[in-house]
């Protein structure tokens, strides 16, 4: 009996991107980047900047003391979406890896099965 593989079977991979993806649907603003403090002189208070990339360059712009927790919480955020987006790769992967490794076993029980019948009893 050959058994075809099916992809719509869940297993812990589709149940794991599915799960991911659906995190990934609930995320709010998010900014790439690095958010950091430095000394201003002559003010006992620290200024801050966002570091980021841009066309491969390193680029930093100044943020205000009023936008640094909103700034905080969307580089959080930003962080969060990134490991969710390699749990849905790693999954992803899982399941193309999968899929090639049941078509492999496919075809050698095919084989096995044609092999067999045509030997004679």
């Amino acid at each position: 009996m050959i058994v075809k593989p099916s992809s719509t079977l869940p297993n812990r991979h589709t149940k794991g991107r599915e799960l991911a993806l659906r995190k990934l649907a609930q995320v709010g603003p998010f900014l790439e980047g690095a958010l950091c403090q430095f000394k201003r002189p002559g003010c006992a208070k620290p200024g801050w900047h966002l570091t980021f990339k841009q066309k491969g360059r390193t680029r930093t712009v100044y943020v205000p003391m009023e936008l640094v927790s909103d700034v905080k919480s969307w580089t959080r955020t930003y962080k969060h979406l990134k490991i969710l987006i390699r749990q849905v790769t790693r999954h992803s992967l899982a399941l193309i890896h999968r899929h090639v490794a049941n078509q492999r076993a496919a075809k050698r029980s095919l084989a096995l099965t044609h092999r067999s019948r045509r030997k004679p009893s």
